[in-house]
């Protein structure tokens, strides 16, 4: 890729949410509402909701995360898949938005006070597809300033994800979380094989 479509993404996510908090009604007609999207066949909110944020700490947390992993998934489809790297680099990225909101479509098209808004599925689906291409780099979790493996960081954000949507106590939507997480790993799994016995060599080479 000669561009970064990661910050290409990232400037437009920024400009959206920016015009979502000035214009409510912009707002309104791009989040992710599974009761219209069902009702008024307005799908287009389960791919939209993923360029709006509820406010600044949510969208920083998203586009950084987003830009830390980004660039490096970029590197690998450009070998991966050459001339098609862009598209490929979309269709898991908006992809994992679209996956992410899926469930909840399903779960609350007949509840027409819920609404899910920001790029958590996508963002998942990088950080995810990261961590299989490179499973024993080391990241950090704040607060906690111990690095640890990918695939450690990984086992413990999906534990963490489903402990906090069983126990329902605050408003972030994990499953979204872990739908894009999936969605990652089995667009790159489904796409290059050969990665996850990559993924397990890296392993247990590094024991």
């Amino acid at each position: 890729m000669n561009i970064s479509l990661t910050i290409i993404l990232i400037a437009i996510t920024i400009a959206a949410s920016f015009v979502a908090w000035k214009r409510r009604d912009l707002r309104d007609k791009w989040i992710h509402n599974p009761y219209s999207a069902n009702k008024y066949n307005e799908y287009w909110r389960l791919l939209t909701s993923g360029f709006i944020h509820a406010d600044y700490m949510h969208i920083f947390f998203n586009m950084w995360a987003f830009y830390l992993f980004g660039g490096l998934v970029e590197q690998y489809f450009t070998v991966f898949f050459g001339g098609k790297a862009i598209l490929m680099f979309l269709l898991i990225y908006l992809g994992g938005i679209v996956v992410a909101n899926i469930p909840d479509f399903i779960q609350h098209k007949n509840n027409p006070s819920f609404n899910s808004l920001g790029a958590s599925g996508g963002v998942s689906s990088i950080v995810f597809c990261a961590v299989i291409l490179q499973p024993t780099m080391e990241l950090m979790i704040f607060p906690i300033p111990i690095p640890m493996p990918a695939y450690i960081f990984a086992l413990l954000y999906v534990a963490y994800s489903v402990y906090m949507e069983k126990r329902q106590m605050d408003n972030v939507n994990h499953m979204a979380h872990l739908w894009g997480a999936i969605w990652g790993v089995v667009f790159i799994a489904a796409t290059q094989p050969q990665t996850l016995g990559n993924f397990m060599n890296q392993i247990t080479s590094s024991f």
